[in-house]
């Protein structure tokens, strides 16, 4: 396929690389991955986006008046 770049890794430097990794940018991977492999997660993204439009959603005070 043009454009594609092939390396291997090993699995040991890929569990290194996310351990070196921040928090936040953990959690953006796991995202990412999540997106990547599962249609479902993408369909509840979609969902919760429009519960917000539509109104659905209310803040945390409201609900529980914290």
């Amino acid at each position: 396929m043009p454009g594609t770049v092939r390396m291997e890794l090993k699995s040991a430097e890929i569990i290194d690389a996310v351990k070196r990794m921040k928090k936040k940018q953990r959690d953006s991977l796991l995202e990412d991955l999540l997106a990547a492999t599962s249609p479902e997660y993408l369909e509840s993204i979609k969902e919760a986006r429009r519960h917000y439009k539509t109104g659905r959603i209310k803040v945390h005070n409201a609900v529980f008046g914290r």
